[in-house]
């Protein structure tokens, strides 16, 4: 029997256009996720989206998007299978499902929506610890402040939870990092 490839989720910002430079290292790291052997899912529609499908694409990799009914529009034309959702909420947990590790690029509201409750569910027990990637330092204050406001309530944060989120400077450390992880090797 065959071993399914294993799924990153990227969760993103739909704003940026291909000349943007959040697009061009979205692009880069669905390349450098898709060379690792890695499916790559998204929320498939524009902006880092279809940024990361895109360069999963181009460099022969499969995709995958969870879309829902909520936003109307269809997947971007660099999906290989688009999943419908009917609600925004329903959505969100598909696209966690889905993955067997995340990473974040820069975004608004939404995108830290998806940080938070994944980097929740697998604090909680919620799900089985997966890799969790921060790509730059955009949510560096966010998860660091979290992380102070942890340790100075004396919640249990031991090495485990420290190293629940791991930053990456490149798309290509991304993709590194989680090759790593889910397939034992870089």
């Amino acid at each position: 029997m065959t071993a399914r490839p294993k799924t990153v989720t990227v969760f993103g910002s739909s704003r940026p256009r291909a000349e943007d430079p959040q697009y061009v290292a979205a692009r880069a790291l669905g390349g450098a996720l898709a060379s690792k052997g890695l499916v790559v899912c998204s929320g498939g529609y524009g902006g880092v989206m279809e940024a990361v499908s895109r360069g999963a694409k181009e460099a022969g990799g499969q995709t995958l998007a969870v879309t829902a009914e909520f936003f109307k529009a269809r997947a971007n034309k660099w999906v290989d299978e688009e999943i419908r959702m009917k609600t925004w909420q329903e959505r969100l947990f598909e696209l966690i499902k889905r993955g067997n590790g995340y990473v974040v690029c820069p975004g608004g509201t939404g995108t830290l929506v998806e940080l938070a409750v994944v980097w929740e569910m697998i604090n909680k027990g919620a799900m089985s610890k997966k890799p969790l990637v921060v790509l730059g330092d955009f949510w560096r204050p966010v998860v660091e402040r979290v992380r102070e406001i942890e340790v100075a309530d004396a919640s249990p944060w031991g090495e485990a939870k420290e190293a629940m989120i791991r930053f990456a400077d490149s798309p290509v450390e991304s993709a590194t990092l989680l090759a790593s992880e889910l397939l034992g090797h870089n």
